[in-house]
């Protein structure tokens, strides 16, 4: 409660560096902000063109069904690769300044979330060209899952930035392990395409479940499933718990280490 009290009192130092981070992204670049649209749909480009051309996958609107969990996904993938560098991105203020260090996971995955949620934006219009009727009632579960991914995303950064400060290679490795972690996540296939046999070892990936879940939202205009919302809930606080709980450890020699 110590740390939630401090975090609400730096709540504005918070948001400052939320909007530094949108506002300096792109800056400099021509298309600017435009960016955080043309990102997702250039990747969604390949992808489709790879696995409804080349590697036919015979799923009806491959595209709509791979959208709408890929911008998830990135989300995601980005705190677990990038999470790595938030404590060393602001080295200086933490050598020199006291304030609540959980201030820089935090605002890293605010970021990453309002970038999310204006690509969903994208996902909206897709959904709508494509000829999907959403169904209104989905839609309300739309936000829970969203904080459900939020609270999986700020566990994972908590958790890689601090080990990345007393392990330098932690960087590189998340970078590979991002990429091997989306294969084993259904994005880009169904969960019926694995063997029955190892269902049960793809729901031990804590984004199984959120997948699911924005898929049945969007693709199929459906309620998602209440176990699914359930198994997404614990593994989230699973992760968020275990993250905070190392960060809370190691913050401590942050200053010594870096």
């Amino acid at each position: 409660m110590h740390v939630v009290k401090e975090l609400w009192d730096y709540r504005e130092m918070t948001a400052n560096l939320v909007k530094r981070d949108l506002k300096s992204r792109y800056q400099g670049s021509v298309l600017g902000f435009f960016w955080m649209f043309l990102n997702p749909l250039l990747q969604l480009a390949v992808y489709t063109v790879v696995f409804s051309t080349i590697m036919k996958m015979g799923i009806e609107r491959f595209y709509l069904f791979m959208f709408v969990a890929f911008v998830p996904w990135l989300f995601f993938s980005t705190c677990l690769s990038s999470g790595t560098t938030v404590i060393f991105a602001q080295q200086d203020m933490v050598k020199k300044i006291y304030f609540p260090r959980e201030v820089l996971p935090l605002a890293f995955t605010a970021s990453q979330f309002v970038n999310m949620l204006l690509s969903f934006l994208v996902i909206f219009a897709v959904v709508a060209a494509s000829g999907v009727k959403m169904n209104p009632v989905a839609l309300l579960w739309l936000a829970p899952v969203m904080l459900i991914e939020f609270v999986l995303a700020l566990g994972t950064t908590l958790l890689v930035s601090a080990l990345s400060v007393y392990f330098r290679d932690l960087e590189h490795i998340m970078g590979i392990l991002s990429m091997a972690w989306m294969y084993l996540t259904p994005v880009i296939y169904p969960v019926e395409m694995v063997p029955e046999k190892y269902v049960h070892l793809l729901y031990v990936n804590p984004m199984t479940s959120i997948t699911v879940a924005y898929r049945q939202i969007l693709y199929y205009a459906d309620v998602p499933d209440a176990a699914t919302l359930l198994h997404a809930a614990a593994c989230a606080s699973a992760v968020f718990l275990l993250g905070f709980a190392v960060f809370h450890r190691l913050k401590r020699s942050f200053a010594e280490e870096l």
